[in-house]
């Protein structure tokens, strides 16, 4: 088996440095689920640079923060269990102007499991063309949908509203996601044949806030 040479800690370092001090940063800054990712994501990259490199200094330095690190992030992983489960939970997402990385699975992940049947979905907004622009054709859209989610045992429900001004996804299990441009946040590719195109994590985005609550806190007490 082949060993990582000096290339690879010259590689791995500067995005595990980096990685870890996002992490603190989101961490000060309360933002405890961004956070909990860039520890994980840095801790990672650390143990890859500290079994590929040859310098004892670095290893001794790496060994005494990677205990650190793991220790911070396993404290912040335990305070929001506790929060999802007191139901005083409340995430806030922001999501940064071209930035990439916030496809819909990577933002609804933690809240969908197998306790989740139903899902409603509120958007008062969708005009666009590539939302399917007037009645008629949303509602062919809809329908083509419907049909298409059919064969996989998933019951669509379409109704229509003058009312609603809210954009909000609600999982039966409680959680409640809220986003200021709805689910139109992603910027339209240049192309089919570019990066993005099919792979939303590498789609650039609009900026906009995703609020993360467990209808328990929304609740009056």
């Amino acid at each position: 088996m082949s060993q990582a040479g000096p290339g690879a800690v010259a590689a791995l370092e500067p995005p595990a440095v980096a990685t870890l001090k996002r992490a603190v940063e989101l961490d000060s800054a309360s933002r405890f689920q961004e956070s909990l990712v860039c520890y994980q994501e840095g801790i990672d990259l650390l143990l890859q640079v500290l079994k590929a490199t040859k310098d004892e200094t670095k290893k001794a330095h790496y060994r005494q923060k990677i205990p650190e690190y793991m220790k911070r992030a396993e404290a912040i992983k335990k305070h929001i269990e506790k929060e999802r489960e007191d139901g005083k939970y409340h995430q806030q997402i922001k999501i940064e102007e071209n930035s990439t990385g916030f496809s819909y699975e990577k933002v609804f992940q933690d809240y969908l499991n197998e306790t989740v049947t139903e899902v409603w979905v509120e958007d008062p907004y969708i005009r666009h063309v590539h939302q399917g622009s007037g009645k008629s054709q949303q509602t062919s859209s809809l329908e083509e949908i419907k049909q298409s989610l059919k064969n996989y045992g998933v019951t669509l429900n379409v109704s229509f509203s003058s009312s609603i001004h809210d954009r909000e996804i609600r999982f039966n299990n409680g959680w409640m996601i809220k986003i200021g441009r709805g689910l139109d946040y992603f910027k339209k590719p240049q192309g089919r044949f570019c990066l993005g195109y099919c792979d939303f994590d590498l789609r650039p985005c609009h900026e906009t806030t995703v609020d993360v609550f467990h209808t328990k806190h929304t609740k009056k007490t």
